[in-house]
This record gives C-alpha cells, sequence and structure tokens, in this order.
C-alpha cells in the first residue's frame, strides 16, 4: 500500500503536514469574509479555495506550496476545504464576484478580486507582483 500511496497520494496526516507548512489561515465561516475585505485595504488577501478530494487540486497545491514565498508581512493566506464548507466557498464567489472553480486562488486587494485563477492557471499567476 506504501508505494501505491506514494504513486497517486493519500488522504492521510502527510498531507496535512504539508498543508501546515504554508502560513495557512483556515476560512471556515462566512464573518471571516468580511474581514478579508477590510483586511485587503491594508496588504493582500490571498484565498486558496481546495477540494479535498481531487487529485488534480492536490496537485496544484503542491506545486503552489513550493513556489509561494511571501511572508505573513507580506499578504494573508486562507486555505478554504470547499468540501467541509461549502457554504463559504459559495459566498466567497458572491462576495468577491468570482465565478466558483476548484482548485481556485483569489488575490483579494481593497475589498475586489485583483486576480484569480483555476486549475493549472494557479501556478502560471504571478502572486508576488500582485503584492
Amino acid at each position: 500500500m506504501g508505494l501505491f500511496n506514494s504513486l497517486f497520494g493519500s488522504n492521510n496526516s502527510e498531507e496535512k503536514k504539508e498543508i501546515a507548512a504554508l502560513p495557512w489561515i483556515n476560512l471556515t465561516s462566512l464573518d471571516q469574509l468580511e474581514e478579508i475585505a477590510m483586511n485587503s485595504k491594508g496588504k493582500p488577501q490571498i484565498i486558496f479555495k481546495h477540494s479535498t478530494t481531487c487529485g488534480i487540486s492536490r496537485m496544484v497545491m503542491n506545486t503552489f506550496k513550493s513556489t509561494y514565498n511571501l511572508t505573513r508581512e507580506q499578504a494573508d493566506l486562507y486555505y478554504l476545504d470547499l468540501h467541509s464548507y461549502r457554504e463559504v466557498s459559495n459566498e466567497t464567489g458572491i462576495k468577491f464576484q468570482v465565478m466558483h472553480q476548484s482548485p481556485q486562488l483569489l488575490v483579494i486587494k481593497n475589498g475586489t478580486a485583483v486576480a484569480h485563477a483555476s486549475h493549472g492557471e494557479i501556478n502560471e499567476l504571478n502572486v508576488s507582483s500582485l503584492v
């Protein structure tokens, strides 16, 4: 089973450790969306919407994690498990006027989504240039 999991991934504590490696802030409530809009007036807010059951989402997240190089002082980075927090995911699209996709990355500045991407385009988005 170890070889199978290493080839195709697994849903174990290894993935949870990887998620913890970045300065993630868990996005779990609707109230946080208003905080994100307000905080985006001082520094960019980044939301990564992740599907925990999708292999493509996992691959995109792994690449994103390996290239993300911003500090907490430069931007806040939110992690949204869209299966566990479906209502928050839906409201994110409404609040920031971005059609839902998964995986998806949103960059919020001054209360507005200034950039967003999904699937492989996430890793083509130069997040550092938006900060």
